[in-house]
C-alpha cells in the first residue's frame, strides 16, 4: 500500500481506524487483506505492527514534502504522463520482441561477425586451457595422479576423471575451454608478478601448501591484449547479434506505424513555413 492510502479527518469513515499520521487515517479495511491465511496470532500482530510503521513514516514524509515544496515542484503530472507513455511503449516492445524475435543464431553467423569485426574482440585478460587438480596431502595414489594429469592418453584421462571425483577437492578437466588465468589464481597458490612470462615459460606446474598438492597442465594460453578467440567469444558474439536483432525490430516497427499513418492521414503537422514569409 502505498504513502497515500488513509483518509483524511474530513472523509467518512468506512471501518474502524487503525492509526492516524497528521490528518491521514488507517483503517481496518485497508489492512484487512494483508495477513495471509494460516499466519499465527503472533506473527499477524508482528505483520500489522511493521505494516502500520512503515505507512506511518511513508505519509509523515509525503505532508512534510507537501509542505515544504512549491505548487510548481508539487506539479507532477508531466512526469508521471512522461513515465506512463515510456512505460508502455517499453512493454509494447518487449512483447513484440517476445512473439516475434528470431532467437536462432547459427555458428555460421556468429563466426562471420567474429572475422568482420575482430577488432572488438581483444582480450582484456590472460586465458587459459587447462587440467586443474587439487588435492589433500592426505590422498591416496599421488604418484599415479601426476602421471595421468600429464597425459592426452584417453584411458589415463578416464582413471584421471575417476580419481578426481573420488579424492580430489577441486579440479577442472575440460582442457577444449578457455578459463580466466585469474579465476585459477584464486585456486592455487602461484606468486608471480609477471602472469604473461609465468604462461610462456610453464606448462607442467606443481606447487604445495601445509594442507594441498596443486597439479596443472597448462595445454594452451593467450595473452591480453591479442585477439580473442571466437570458442571464447562465441556467447558474446550471439547476444550481439540477438541484440541488433532487436533494435532492428523495434526500429522497423517504428517505421511502420509511421508510414501507416501518414498513408492514412492521420498525420498533419500545424508549422507556418517561415521561409515564405
Amino acid at each position: 500500500m502505498s504513502c497515500t492510502s488513509g483518509k483524511k479527518d474530513t472523509e467518512a469513515p468506512s471501518s474502524e481506524p487503525v492509526a492516524k499520521a497528521g490528518d491521514a487515517i488507517l483503517y481496518y479495511d485497508d489492512i484487512k487483506d494483508l495477513v495471509p491465511a494460516g499466519t499465527s496470532s503472533k506473527d499477524s500482530i508482528l505483520l500489522i505492527k511493521q505494516f502500520v510503521d512503515n505507512w506511518v513514516r511513508e505519509v509523515l514524509v509525503i505532508q512534510k514534502a507537501e509542505q515544504n515544496l512549491d505548487e510548481e515542484q508539487k506539479n507532477v503530472e508531466k512526469q508521471l504522463n512522461d513515465y506512463r507513455k515510456s512505460l508502455i511503449t517499453y512493454i509494447y516492445e518487449k512483447e513484440l520482441v517476445k512473439q516475434k524475435l528470431d532467437t536462432v543464431v547459427s555458428d555460421a553467423e556468429i563466426e562471420a561477425y567474429y572475422n568482420s569485426n575482430k577488432a572488438e574482440f581483444e582480450l582484456k585478460d590472460n586465458i587459459i586451457k587447462v587440467i586443474y587438480v587439487k588435492v589433500s596431502k592426505k590422498a591416496p595414489g599421488i604418484d599415479k595422479l601426476k602421471k595421468w594429469y600429464r597425459s592426452d592418453n584417453m584411458k589415463d584421462r578416464e582413471q584421471l576423471a575417476s580419481y578426481c571425483h573420488q579424492f580430489a577437492d577441486n579440479f577442472y578437466l575440460d582442457d577444449s575451454s578457455w578459463l580466466l588465468f585469474d579465476d585459477l589464481l584464486k585456486e592455487i597458490p602461484i606468486q608471480t608478478y609477471n602472469k604473461e612470462l609465468f604462461l610462456q615459460n610453464n606448462r607442467l606446474v606443481e606447487v604445495s601448501d601445509s594442507l594441498n598438492h596443486y597439479f596443472l597442465s597448462i595445454k594452451d594460453f593467450k595473452i591480453r591484449n591479442s585477439s580473442s578467440p571466437l570458442s571464447f567469444e562465441k556467447e558474446n558474439i550471439k547476444n550481439i547479434i540477438l541484440n541488433k536483432r532487436k533494435l532492428a525490430l523495434i526500429n522497423s516497427m517504428k517505421q511502420d506505424v509511421y508510414n501507416d499513418a501518414l498513408n492514412n492521414n492521420k498525420i498533419e503537422i500545424y508549422i507556418n513555413d517561415r521561409s515564405k514569409k
